[in-house]
């Protein structure tokens, strides 16, 4: 009878101490792992929900950029972080790409708990003004007629903006040069200084630079236009549905990050997501902000993982 009412008491004792934790969690700053260079939709994004989080809580979010090897080293780093609630890491949707691109990671999927979705984000694809084409069909006969002429930058092999242009000269039978730069930010640098042709990116991130007429937006790839760019058709008015690429993002702890601790960030994202001010700062700027549970985010990667490997193999793009 002493046994068990120890058992009973121990169990007490965990369950109270994860509550206390939990009340007073956080208590020193947080870091938010920000796996591309600045400039970029993941640090515009990331930021934006730092700040939030930051006066929600009422310690600091700090964003800490770790670009590199397409955005999988500051997964890595995140993964094998301790799980301890004070490391997130805001992944676009590379943790889904990644195990069709790369033949070795030094992480996996499963060393990641997912906390929430975050945002979707439409691509839209822009040339530089000296390209003559007008649209997406003089572009693709442009590269048609001149094969590997045209170079298209990236933010690096494995991204989105490297994996829809290689469906889009998949489906076309068309080629161009690839120029990888580390993040999107540094290629459409790349390309509104005329070192680079074409590029696909978050509408965010280019749409400054399309309205001054630096760079010229052909087309949005989404089924719809956006109100950032309203004059860029989209890829269902231009009946080119098949070259969408989804470009979502969502925040994820080091595997072993205690449940409660979890509960928690997801329920503080969620709130700073859907708080008036940052889900307009947000809309206002091309992003759509989303929202799930942790159960949510799993299942989403889970689906979204071979659908995106079937991407790749469909592009015919070999493992790096």
């Amino acid at each position: 009878m002493k046994r068990f009412a120890a058992i009973i008491l121990g169990f007490l004792l965990i369950s109270l101490g994860h509550a206390v934790v939990a009340q007073t969690y956080p208590v020193r700053t947080v870091r938010m792992v920000l796996p591309f260079p600045p400039g970029g939709p993941t640090d515009l994004l990331g930021r934006s929900i730092a700040q939030k989080l930051s006066e929600q809580m009422g310690q600091q979010v700090v964003p800490e950029n770790r670009p590199g090897a397409g955005g999988n080293l500051g997964l890595e780093l995140a993964a094998k972080s301790p799980p301890d609630g004070y490391t997130m890491v805001l992944t676009s949707s590379i943790i889904a790409l990644a195990p069709a691109l790369y033949a070795k990671l030094n992480y996996q999927q499963k060393d990641l708990a997912p906390i929430s979705l975050i945002a979707e984000i439409r691509n839209i694809l822009v040339v530089h003004p000296s390209v003559p084409a007008k649209n997406v069909k003089e572009l693709i006969a442009l590269a048609r007629n001149s094969p590997g002429k045209l170079n298209y930058g990236s933010g690096g092999v494995g991204t989105t903006t490297h994996l829809t242009p290689e469906l889009i000269m998949s489906i076309t039978k068309t080629r161009m040069t690839h120029v990888p730069y580390k993040g999107s930010g540094l290629a459409l640098i790349a390309l509104v200084g005329g070192h680079i042709d074409v590029l696909i990116m978050a509408v965010p991130a280019a749409a400054e630079q399309v309205k001054a007429g630096k760079a010229r937006g052909l087309l949005i790839l989404s089924t719809e236009r956006t109100s950032v760019l309203p004059d860029v058709r989209s890829a269902k008015e231009e009946g080119v549905e098949d070259y969408i690429v989804r470009l979502w993002y969502g925040i994820l702890a080091p595997a072993g990050t205690p449940a409660n601790l979890i509960g928690r960030l997801n329920s503080e994202i969620v709130k700073a997501i859907n708080s008036p001010d940052l889900r307009k700062r947000l809309e206002d700027g091309g992003v759509e902000p989303l929202t799930s549970t942790p159960e949510e985010f799993a299942k989403f990667i889970a689906v979204e993982t071979p659908r995106y490997a079937k991407i790749v193999k469909d592009a015919n793009i070999p493992a790096q």
